[in-house]
């Protein structure tokens, strides 16, 4: 069942224990949103425990740092920026089916909650999530403000992607008024990077693939690559964000073999590209300027798997 903010949050306030879900391989968004909700909950006096297929990646160690979980009992279960059950990860494959509430923003949300509040012209989770909050009546702490925003500046890429309104800068000076320490998020997150990260990219970008007279960029990322320079899959977002950024791409994207075999794919398009169907096509889902999937097989069999289906996109 489909529900509006107020709805979620009236939800909320009538439970007393929870476990907050954020999808696999988590980013800013699932867990600066998932965070920023257990804060909320914790404020009003409500028992919360997190859980979260795989660990947080390091640079948001700012948003979890002193967690622990609250002992939980017949917790009610929400699940946060969470659009397909796959998302949970196969060690939480006994959850989605009784998932409680989801709190989403992707258009591809295969509604498996008993109840969802979906805002799809919403940018990040966080905006809605901001919203959630403040119709529980729980005032935005600088803590608060700081989970909200990262969720905010990387799923618009700071603010830069085409999925920006008016009104995500407005919810983002709320939460700069609110206390959100922006300088250090955006610092953090868009204006360093380690030197391992770089060097992987450097040689990633040696490999870059065009085609369809330059509209397509295709850019692997393989395990030999990820175990030379000491990294996982979660240590690369934002990367996908590179073969967009070439004067001409229409369609960038960007493969993480991951270490069981399959390939995930991450889909960046200009407008004349949806990139929420080229993914949905193949198995996945997401935003029309931002999606992903994941694809089994050889690399050559997923190569022209892609190939396929972004061509017939630039071709239509």
């Amino acid at each position: 069942m489909r529900i509006d903010g107020k709805e979620a949050a009236r939800l909320l306030l009538a439970q007393d224990s929870f476990l907050v879900f954020s999808h696999k391989n988590p980013d800013g968004d699932t867990i600066g949103s998932a965070f920023g909700l257990i804060h909320a909950l914790r404020a009003l006096g409500k028992q919360v425990a997190f859980r979260c297929q795989d660990p947080v990646p390091k640079k948001y160690s700012y948003l979890t740092q002193g967690y622990q979980d609250d002992p939980v009992e017949n917790p009610y279960l929400v699940a946060v920026d969470l659009a397909d059950p796959q998302l949970f990860g196969s060690t939480l494959q006994e959850y989605p089916e009784k998932i409680d509430l989801c709190i989403d923003h992707h258009i591809s949300n295969k509604e498996y909650a008993k109840h969802l509040a979906l805002d799809a012209e919403a940018p990040a989770c966080a905006q809605l999530m901001l919203e959630v909050i403040e119709a529980m009546g729980v005032e935005i702490s600088p803590k608060i403000a700081n989970c909200l925003y990262t969720g905010l500046c990387t799923d618009t890429g700071c603010f830069l992607h085409s999925n920006v309104t008016a009104k995500c800068h407005r919810v983002a000076a709320r939460l700069i008024e609110a206390g959100a320490d922006f300088v250090k998020i955006n610092t953090l997150l868009f204006s360093s990077k380690e030197k391992n990260r770089l060097a992987l990219e450097q040689e990633a970008i040696s490999g870059l693939e065009y085609a369809f007279e330059d509209r397509m960029a295709l850019l692997l990322i393989t395990q030999k690559m990820l175990n030379a320079h000491g990294l996982t899959p979660q240590e690369l977002e934002g990367l996908s964000q590179l073969p967009r950024q070439i004067e001409g791409v229409e369609a960038g994207v960007t493969v993480t073999e991951q270490p069981n075999g399959d390939y995930k794919v991450s889909l960046r398009t200009a407008e004349t590209v949806s990139a929420n169907e080229i993914a949905g096509e193949l198995g996945g889902g997401g935003h029309p300027r931002a999606a992903g999937c994941v694809l089994k097989g050889s690399w050559q069999e997923v190569r022209q798997t892609l190939l396929d289906a972004v061509g017939r996109r630039l071709k239509g």
